[in-house]
């Protein structure tokens, strides 16, 4: 299995954005993390695929009070064995914040979110929502498109039989998804729903990605390949420097 190297050169809490899509929200629970010392996350080698992902969302009140108790948890995450991956805000709600951790021992990670200690460090903070959490098994990983600063598009949907739906995302094809301003990122089903599928891309034209969610053609394909109800569409900002 090709090894993978994550991107955790930063130090951060666990506290992001709520999303109030239904699709999106596998798992609701309240979380926050105490204003501890930071201590720096080690950069370590990925695990092989598929990998475990915890990826989690919330709204805050204001993010240049809320990043420096984002970046001083560094601890808590390690003791969980979550590994930093990336940190986004939502292109439309910056104050909407998505984070991504790979998480190898799902039941530390399970743990660490419904720890009680959470909730009252992230009133501090000035987190407004209830966060939305979601574990995936990430199944494609494409490293290349794995840049700090850029676009990302997420979509997140249920399907039918998720066999069935990989097999009409991969006949639409690479190609045909980077004419459209998007590149490959990250391919993910649900661990505790495996029909629910998170996709990433790394959007090289806007315009183009946007158009391409908006297309007529776009949403047959889906509904062919199994989609159950309305995905949840989110363009992001990278916020990981």
């Amino acid at each position: 299995m090709k090894k993978i190297n994550l991107l955790i050169a930063f130090s951060i809490t666990l506290v992001i954005m709520s999303c109030n899509n239904g699709n999106k929200a596998t798992t609701a629970v309240e979380t926050t993390d105490s204003t501890t010392t930071t201590v720096a996350e080690p950069i370590k080698t990925g695990p092989s695929l598929p990998m475990n992902m915890l990826v989690i969302y919330h709204g805050i009140k204001d993010y240049s009070l809320w990043r420096p108790g984002f970046d001083t948890d560094s601890a808590a995450r390690q003791a969980s064995d979550l590994s930093f991956i990336s940190l986004e805000k939502s292109a439309d709600k910056p104050n909407d914040i998505k984070m991504s951790f790979a998480a190898p021992d799902m039941a530390k990670a399970k743990s660490f979110i419904i720890d009680p200690r959470l909730k009252d460090v992230m009133g501090k903070l000035g987190v407004i929502s209830k966060p939305i959490a979601n574990f995936y098994s990430i199944i494609r990983y494409n490293t290349e498109n794995q840049k700090t600063g850029g676009a990302r598009l997420e979509i997140v949907h249920k399907v039918k039989d998720f066999d069935i739906w990989l097999k009409g995302y991969d006949a639409e094809g690479i190609a045909t998804r980077s004419e459209n301003g998007m590149n490959d990122l990250f391919l993910g089903r649900g661990v505790d729903d495996p029909n629910l599928v998170y996709v990433v891309f790394e959007v090289i034209d806007i315009t183009k990605a946007k158009a391409r969610m908006a297309n007529p053609a776009l949403k047959k394909i889906m509904v062919d390949a199994g989609v159950v109800g309305t995905p949840t569409i989110t363009f992001y900002s990278d916020a990981s420097k």
